[in-house]
């Protein structure tokens, strides 16, 4: 893969750093890597290599590139991070022997540009997450620390990319933003839309499992010349890791405290934020919050946005978090949600991930809703149940593709010594000596 022509630009009312991506390995066609600011915000967008370096290097991991080439400079605090992150990915999710991808690039002697003044933005997307890290941070820090966040990024791009429904989204967490005396800056890039439809039909596992604080890190360093620490909220906790996993660390995931620190440079530092609160303990949180509770984001079935109704109330994502509003009693204080049916909501799920609903079974009993708790459990097994089957199909498939390459190279073997007889012509011999 190479990238080239890095350039800044405009596009319409907007500032745009750009790029242009080529693949080499891989049948996949060239296309510009883009990151834009709305116009007010220009001076803060850079056209810094690292957010196309890192927008590019899990991609070209997945997709069997054998090298990554930039024409610019790098940190090498980046470079070796990055070759720390793709080792972790190959060792969670890739046959064993795989490699991360080569980088090519000059490396700096110091940073691409003047450091600007310490300043902390997060990640805000409106979930039950991004308030967390932000009514956190505000809890722990005072206004005038470096470390206090001043800006919270909006991405557009990522699950959605119509301008009209990305509208329905800005408005509230405009009014979150102001309420929170933070900066709202959206943040638009196709370094995800690329991926995104192929991987739908794979149940969106390269977003999940590889790429996404990857590309949440790319939008990061795109703003460098404005931010010196950027913080990605947890999805996953110790607290609900302990509970569904009998102790285990946190699960590979796409975001990790073991992934997203290593897309740091020396000009911006990446920190995963919120490990040790459960999601109960942050919805716990967010109820203390008027702003975040009436200004919430946390489905992704985006053609359901409604003006004013961001949440179908349907979805498994819905369901959990009404649920844990539920238990801390704020349920019927927030409109947000366009369904409020707990068990309507509950039988249309097929399955539940304990992972996530462990943690509220006693507290549902304790509020008289153990009918809920039952169907949960109920549901819970379905999955242990599947993921068990799931399992067992891909130890046999393993065995048996190991089986059929030992096989197949024995066979091969015999068929390349000297004298050798069998299927395999002699123009296949002859290519493969």
């Amino acid at each position: 893969m190479k990238i080239e022509n890095l350039r800044s630009e405009k596009n319409g009312n907007k500032a745009r750093a750009a790029a242009t991506v080529t693949w080499e390995d891989c049948e996949r066609p060239a296309y510009d890597l883009f990151f834009e600011v709305d116009e007010q915000f220009s001076e803060s967008l850079s056209c810094d290599p690292h957010a196309f370096l890192i927008g590019c290097a899990i991609p070209a991991l997945h997709f069997g590139e054998e090298r990554v080439f930039i024409d610019g400079e790098i940190c090498p605090e980046l470079r070796n991070g990055l070759l720390t992150a793709m080792t972790w990915l190959c060792h969670w999710f890739y046959e064993p022997g795989r490699r991360p991808v080569r980088i090519e690039a000059a490396l700096r002697s110091n940073g691409s540009h003047p450091h600007p003044p310490a300043r902390a933005g997060s990640f805000f997307s409106g979930g039950i997450d991004s308030f967390a890290t932000l009514l956190t941070n505000r809890r722990d820090y005072p206004l005038e620390h470096p470390g206090s966040v001043k800006d919270g990024l909006l991405i557009y791009g990522l699950e959605q990319d119509d301008p009209e429904i990305f509208k329905y989204v800005l408005d509230p967490m405009k009014r979150a933003a102001d309420a929170l005396d933070i900066t709202l800056i959206p943040v638009y890039t196709n370094v995800y839309l690329n991926y995104r439809q192929e991987d739908a039909g794979n149940k969106f596992k390269f977003w999940t499992y590889e790429f996404q604080s990857a590309a949440l890190s790319a939008v990061a360093h795109a703003l460098s010349r404005r931010l010196t620490v950027v913080s990605i909220p947890a999805t996953d906790s110790l607290p609900e890791e302990a509970l569904a996993t009998n102790g285990k660390h946190p699960r590979p995931y796409g975001t990790h405290p073991v992934l997203d620190l290593n897309y740091s440079s020396l000009n911006l530092r990446i920190r995963h934020d919120g490990i040790t609160l459960s999601r109960l303990d942050k919805t716990r949180i967010v109820a203390d919050s008027e702003a975040a509770l009436q200004n919430l984001r946390v489905c992704n079935n985006y053609k359901s946005y409604r003006p004013g109704l961001l949440n179908c109330g349907r979805c498994e994502k819905c369901l959990r978090t009404m649920l844990a509003l539920e238990i801390v009693g704020v349920l019927d204080r927030t409109e947000v949600f366009q369904a409020r049916d707990l068990h309507k909501t509950m039988s249309l799920q097929k399955e539940l991930d304990p992972y996530y609903y462990l943690e509220l079974l006693p507290y549902l009993r304790d509020k008289g809703l153990g009918d809920l708790a039952k169907i949960i459990e109920r549901k819970n097994t379905i999955f242990r149940r599947h993921e068990m089957i799931n399992y067992w199909r891909g130890k046999i498939k393993g065995v048996i593709a190991n089986v059929s390459a030992r096989s197949f190279s024995s066979r091969d073997a015999r068929l390349l010594q000297p004298g050798g007889t069998g299927s395999l012509t002699a123009e296949k011999r002859t290519g493969a000596q």
